[in-house]
Parts: structure tokens; sequence; C-alpha cells
């Protein structure tokens, strides 16, 4: 249907609008973080990224990191978390695994050792349930670094964690205490 490369560029194009910058073509998303399915084609191929229906499903059905969500009816589309924008995704808090883990780079431990681990300009910090996709979210940020997170004690603390549709672990904040570098 589309080359690979093609499909990243569409994703990356959704990611922006659907989670930073929905304004960038035009679109709104309702209080929940839902686009109209139409209106986010029609303004894509107004902006210069042709984008038809089809391309659509399979770019969201393809995602291996499962970015984004069509609404049962399909006449909408959200991306599951990673918004620098305020929505409220109608998460309700989940019992969390006794460990998750944080991929970061390197260059970041100094500073998470300091302060934590904070959601700075996005909703949640984004936590994963196996060492493995820690490590390859760390290599988007130069050499990787992992950190243990004691899940189940911040569960039994108060902390409130939340499990996006596409298996990431969200929380506001990861306090020092809580961390164990790898």
């Amino acid at each position: 249907m589309i080359s690979e490369k093609e499909n990243t560029n569409i994703s990356r194009f959704l990611s922006l609008v659907l989670r930073h910058q929905p304004e960038l073509i035009g679109i709104k998303l309702d209080e929940m973080g839902w686009a109209s399915v139409d209106e986010l084609l029609q303004r894509a191929n107004t902006y210069g990224m042709p984008i038809s229906a089809a391309i659509l499903d399979h770019v969201v059905d393809t995602n291996s990191k499962k970015r984004f969500a069509f609404s049962d009816d399909k006449l909408k589309i959200r991306a599951s978390q990673g918004h620098s924008i305020e929505i409220e995704l109608g998460y309700r808090p989940q019992v969390p695994p006794e460990v998750l883990y944080h991929g970061t780079g390197v260059k970041s431990v100094e500073s998470i050792l300091k302060t934590g681990l904070e959601k700075r300009s996005r909703q949640h910090v984004h936590l994963s349930r196996d060492v493995e996709t820690a490590i390859v979210v760390g290599q988007r940020h130069g050499k990787p670094a992992v950190f243990d997170v004691m899940a189940g004690e911040m569960d039994r603390n108060g902390h409130q964690f939340f499990l996006s549709e596409n298996g990431v672990w969200l929380i506001d904040a990861v306090p020092v205490e809580y961390l164990k570098l790898q």
C-alpha cells in the first residue's frame, strides 16, 4: 500500500497534530483528544500531506507502538498518550506491576537522580512494562540508561497509575526514592 518510509512520515505527522499542534492544520481536538477523521483527512490533504481513509487505517493498524486509536464507530481518531496539550484521556487508575521501567539517555541520569522523573511538557511520565522497551525508548536519546521504578510501592503509597490503550503506563511523576538505576 505505502512504503515503510511513507508510513513513518505519516505517523510522525499524526503524532504532531494529534499530540502537540492540531492548530498546525486547523483541526480541533475535543476534551478527550478526539478529532474527526473526515476533518483530519481533509485538512491533512490541504496541508500537503495526502492521506486517504485506507492509508490512515493502514498507519493506525500497523503502528508497532499503537500510538493512535479510532473510536468504536471509526469516525474519530486520537493519540493514545504523549500529549503536550491538555486533554482528558479518560483513563481510570490501575494497579501497576511491582516494577516498571523508564528508558532515557545517559545524559539525563544525573538530573533524574536529583529531581526524579518529571512529566515536564507532557501530561504524564511514560513507563514500560519491560526492560527491552525501556532500552529502545532510551536509545532515542543517545546511549540508553534504564531506571527501575518501584511502582508497587508507589501504588501502595497513594500514587495513581494509568494504563494507556497501547500498554504504556502513565503517572504524573516518580520521586527519586522510587527509582533505581540499572
